[in-house]
């Protein structure tokens, strides 16, 4: 099942308003012929009692109307004329409406599922939204990732309502299912992230990400351990992130030189300061070495391999190569005028 992005108001909010609207109209005409029910008629000709009221409220607002209870004094049926009337109007209107929103919902839902299947491509899926994909969805967007071109495979229901309050469009069940990375068209995606649980499940999705785009999408998983990162690239994955050992060597880095954790996380967190960027090399760049750059480049990519500045290779950018570099990533103050 595909989940859209929340709305800002869901049918189920629209339907409880009519619903507290039309009640509300139906007390308002209970109190009216209440205070006015010596005014009124009734076959027993035993006056009215609240319950007569409703009855009468009702019978009325529904357009029912069996007559056994008729407004006689010119009090009452100036009430009906001026309120009654109105009223049953406006609880057509209610009710009509209701209707009109369940119908238009239904046809908005269809047509965006339509049109989303029709131009989903170069896409990101991710595979689970706990800790892991929620960080690696806000790296995607802060590299200028539009949220539409983000989708998200998860099986519980609390993080699919996080992922859909977050403007993504997430499908529900199990990422090492085929009928549901079918569903996400990892066939056009530009690469899968895998971000599960556990190991096993890692493997599973990796596989079948494999089987289904035949190794043409690229595939980045999290490993827990160690142990199973080549486990992961033999199912598949092209890069592998171990988080254990990566947070390991950051709680060792903290106790043997614990200035180098606060430049870690300056270019991991956004906005503090610093942040790792890589861009293409412009023309004017091309045959120049990388340190005499007015921005800090620490290393090149070329033909998808990275190329450090201290190897040879590194010492003279070429044509096609891209640079992998430091930028300023602190707020742009606005200019007092």
């Amino acid at each position: 099942m595909i989940h859209f992005p929340a709305q800002r108001r869901g049918p189920l909010g629209a339907l409880s308003l009519r619903l507290l609207a039309a009640l509300a109209l139906v007390f308002a005409v209970v109190a009216v012929v209440w205070i006015d029910r010596d005014g009124y008629r009734d076959v027993n000709e035993d006056g009215l009692t609240l319950l007569d009221c409703f009855y009468y409220a009702v019978v009325s607002l529904s357009t029912t109307g069996y007559g056994d209870i008729t407004p006689a004094a010119p009090s009452a049926r100036l009430v009906n004329v001026l309120f009654v009337t109105p009223a049953r109007v406006l609880f057509l209107i209610i009710l009509v409406g209701t209707t009109l929103e369940v119908l238009t919902e239904q046809y908005r839902t269809g047509r965006r599922l339509s049109r989303w299947r029709r131009t989903v491509k170069d896409h990101v899926i991710i595979c689970g939204y706990g800790t892991k994909g929620r960080s690696a969805v806000s790296a995607l967007l802060e590299n200028g990732l539009e949220r539409s071109r983000i989708v998200v495979v998860e099986r519980s229901g609390a993080a699919l309502r996080q992922a859909t309050s977050a403007g993504l469009v997430a499908i529900e069940g199990s990422a090492t299912r085929s009928s549901v990375l079918e569903e996400a068209h990892v066939r056009t995606a530009k690469a899968v992230i895998i971000a599960t649980d556990s190991d096993d499940a890692s493997v599973l999705v990796a596989l079948t990400v494999r089987q289904l785009t035949a190794g043409q999408v690229r595939i980045i998983a999290a490993a827990r351990e160690a142990e199973n990162a080549p486990l992961l690239k033999q199912s598949g994955a092209h890069h592998v992130i171990v988080s254990s050992a990566t947070a390991g060597r950051l709680l060792g880095l903290s106790t043997s030189a614990p200035p180098l954790i606060d430049v870690v996380e300056d270019l991991l967190t956004p906005g503090q300061g610093m942040a790792l960027a890589m861009r293409s090399a412009e023309r004017d760049e091309v045959g120049r070495s990388p340190r005499e750059l007015d921005a800090l480049v620490i290393a090149l990519v070329r033909r998808g391999k990275v190329v450090t500045l201290n190897e040879k290779a590194g010492a003279m950018i070429e044509t096609g190569d891209m640079l992998v570099h430091v930028r300023d990533d602190r707020p742009q103050s606005t200019p007092v005028i």
